[in-house]
Formats: C-alpha cells, sequence, structure tokens
C-alpha cells in the first residue's frame, strides 16, 4: 500500500514524494486560466505539483488518512487561535502512529542573542524586531501595499520555543513529542523535505499521533 506525505507550506520545494499544499495568495493568481499564466513579476513559480492548500481552514485530505505531516517555518505566520486550529487539522489527517514534524524560528534563541549583544549594539531593541519579524516597521502607502499587507503571510505573528510547543502539541493529542534535529528522522521520505538552514536558530519537533 502506498503512503501518503504531505507537507504544507512548502513555497518552492515540493518533491514528487509528497503532497505538496501552500497558502500564499501568490499561487491561487498563478493558477488563474490565463492571468495567472502570463504573470511573470516573481523570478520564479510555484512548482505544478503544488496544490492550493491553507492548514487552517482544513487540507482537502480524508481523515486518519496521512502517514506523514511536516510543515516548515509556517506555524510562526500564524495568530495564536489559528496555530491550535492548525494543529488540530494537522492531527486530524494523520493515521494513528502518524508522524508529524515541524520546524519554527526559536524565540529562545533570539532572545539569548538579544541579551548577550545588547551591550554591542546601539539599538538592540530594534535588531530583535527585525530579527523575529515582529515589528512593523512601515506602513504601505498605496493600495497594492496594503493589499500585500492585509492578504499576505510574510509577518510573523506568534513566536514559539521548543518547551512550548511541546506543551500545545501535547494539548494537541500528539505523543511521543522530542526535540529533533535535521536529518534524524528514521523515515528517509523526510530527506526530500527538509534543508539544513532551516534547522538553524530553530526549535524542531517530532511527534506521533
Amino acid at each position: 500500500m502506498t503512503k501518503r506525505y504531505v507537507q504544507y507550506g512548502c513555497g518552492f520545494t515540493a518533491p514528487a514524494e509528497w503532497v505538496n499544499y501552500d497558502a500564499s495568495p501568490t499561487l491561487r493568481f498563478e493558477r488563474l486560466p490565463l492571468m495567472g499564466k502570463l504573470y511573470t513579476r516573481n523570478k520564479q513559480r510555484f512548482p505544478e505539483n503544488v496544490k492550493y492548500g491553507d492548514i487552517v481552514k482544513g487540507l482537502p485530505e480524508e481523515s486518519g488518512s496521512c502517514d506523514a505531516v511536516y510543515c516548515s517555518h509556517i506555524l510562526e505566520h500564524l495568530a495564536y487561535e489559528d496555530f491550535l486550529t492548525a494543529l488540530k487539522n494537522t492531527w486530524k489527517i494523520l493515521k494513528p502512529g502518524g508522524t508529524f514534524r515541524g520546524v519554527v524560528p526559536d524565540l529562545r534563541a533570539a532572545v539569548t542573542s538579544y541579551m548577550e549583544e545588547f551591550d554591542k549594539l546601539e539599538a538592540p531593541a530594534n535588531e530583535l524586531m527585525r530579527n523575529t519579524m515582529l515589528g512593523v516597521e512601515s506602513r504601505a502607502k498605496n493600495l497594492p501595499g496594503q493589499v500585500k499587507n492585509l492578504y499576505g503571510n510574510s509577518k510573523h505573528l506568534w513566536m514559539w520555543d521548543y518547551k512550548s510547543l511541546a506543551f500545545e502539541l501535547q494539548k494537541a493529542g500528539f505523543t511521543h513529542i522530542r526535540p529533533c534535529t535535521f536529518g534524524d528522522s528514521a523515515d528517509p521520505l523526510f530527506s526530500f523535505v527538509e534543508q539544513a538552514d532551516r534547522f538553524y536558530n530553530a526549535a524542531a519537533f517530532d511527534c506521533k499521533k
């Protein structure tokens, strides 16, 4: 029986061995029959095998159908309540015993760096806000910029450390929760979606349903 591996928030990393979803507004535009084909503003287009799917609204996957689910640098772009919904929806589509593995920027690492470099920097708060992508440095004045801010997914809305992630994962029903590192999964198919640089200063987890 063929196993089903699902990745959400895939961006341009869309291996054929996985079912790849992304919730980018750009992806939706690129998929329009005529205008999407002519759209050339971005240097890179989404691979053809990327499907539009929003984990908060729920992916078009049957309950208990997935052997593994992966996401990298996605959960920090969700508001806290949407994050909880994403965990619930992830748990729902996993098979019993299925693996959920993910990576987010580590708030603890950012705060530790902020404290260590505090006396060396002229404006340490500015560095922290930029590094965590939590601040709003400028507001868009034109309509396209305002639309992008409204519907885009680039800002970090809620940052995480591993301890807090593990707490929420346990509440959502996941078990065998552990911190993980790049390439330490016993399942070789994770090597198709994981990237070493995404684990730098990151909080990464591996758990089961």
